[in-house]
C-alpha cells in the first residue's frame, strides 16, 4: 500500500495526482524547481522538495536529484506523471533497485514500447497487423530495395523517436540517400539514437490510439483517441470517442492492443 507518494512533474499533471492521491488517503510531495517555488502543486501538496534550478535539464529530468528527494522524504512510491521522465526505462529501474514504487509500466515494458523497432517485431509476433515496411533499423542498400518491394512514396522513422519528431518522407530513390542522412542526423540529435526504419507512407490515413491502464496481472481498455488532425506530424486535435470507425472496428482495436499488451 502506498503511504508516501512523489510526484516527478510539475503543472496540471501533478495537481491531477495530488487530487486522486488526497481521495486515497495518500500523503503526496511535491518537487520543484527554483522556478516554480509559488506553482499551485507545490501549495497542494502535503509536502515539497526543491531539486534544482530552472532549466529542466538540472530538476526535472536529473534524475539524482529526484532520487535524493525521494530518499530525504521517505516516499514509497514515484509517480512520474507525462512528459519528463515518464518513458524513461533508467527512472524506473533506478526506482525499483532503490525500492520504491514506480507507478507506472516496468522498466522492460518501457524500453520495448519505447523502441518502435522492438515494438514492431512484439506487435508481429502478437498477430497485430503492420505497415508493410522494415522490420529493423537498415543500411541505405536495405532502405532502397525495401522501398523498391513496398513501393513509394515511403516515411523514415526514428527507432527512438516519439511525438511526431524523427519522420521524414520519401517519393522516389534520387531523394532516398540525402533524406536517409537527414533523418539519420534528426534522430540522432533529437534521441541520442540514429537508428531509423521504413514503412509504407498511407494517404490520408487515421491516426487512431486505444489507452490501456493494468495492474500487472489485468489489462482493459479506457477507449480510443483520434489524432488524425495534424500539423507537421503533431497533433492538433484529440477527439474520443473516435467517429471514424464503426462499433466492429472499435472492438477489433481493443483486442489488438491488449493483444499486444500481454506480450
Amino acid at each position: 500500500m502506498i503511504k508516501r507518494l512523489l510526484i516527478a512533474n510539475r503543472g496540471e499533471i501533478a495537481l491531477r495526482i495530488i487530487r486522486t492521491a488526497k481521495e486515497l488517503g495518500i500523503r503526496t510531495i511535491a518537487i520543484y524547481s527554483e522556478a516554480d517555488k509559488n506553482s499551485l502543486h507545490v501549495e497542494m501538496a502535503d509536502e515539497a522538495i526543491c531539486i534544482g534550478p530552472p532549466k529542466p535539464s538540472e530538476s526535472y529530468l536529473n534524475i539524482p536529484s529526484i532520487m535524493a528527494a525521494a530518499e530525504v522524504t521517505k516516499a514509497d512510491a514515484i509517480h512520474p506523471g507525462y512528459g519528463f521522465l515518464s518513458e524513461n526505462p533508467t527512472f524506473a529501474q533506478i526506482a525499483k533497485a532503490s525500492n520504491i514504487k514506480f507507478v507506472g509500466p516496468p522498466p522492460e515494458v518501457i524500453e520495448a514500447s519505447g523502441d518502435k523497432v522492438i515494438a514492431k517485431k512484439i506487435a508481429k509476433e502478437a498477430g497485430v497487423p503492420l505497415v508493410p515496411g522494415s522490420e529493423d533499423s537498415l543500411t541505405f542498400s536495405e532502405a532502397k530495395e525495401i522501398a523498391n518491394s513496398i513501393g513509394y512514396p515511403i516515411v523514415l522513422k526514428a527507432a527512438a523517436g516519439g511525438g511526431g519528431r524523427g519522420i521524414r518522407i520519401v517519393r522516389d530513390d534520387k531523394e532516398l540517400l540525402e533524406t536517409m542522412q537527414t533523418a539519420m542526423s534528426e534522430a540522432k540529435n533529437a534521441f541520442g539514437d540514429e537508428r531509423i526504419y521504413i514503412e509504407k507512407y498511407l494517404i490520408n490515413p487515421k491516426h487512431i490510439e486505444v489507452q490501456i491502464l493494468s495492474d500487472g496481472k489485468n489489462i482493459i481498455t479506457l477507449g480510443e483517441r483520434e489524432c488524425s488532425l495534424q500539423r507537421r506530424h503533431q497533433k492538433i486535435i484529440e477527439e474520443s470517442p473516435s467517429a471514424s470507425i464503426t462499433d466492429s472496428e472499435r472492438e477489433l482495436l481493443y483486442e489488438y492492443a491488449i493483444r499486444f499488451a500481454k506480450l
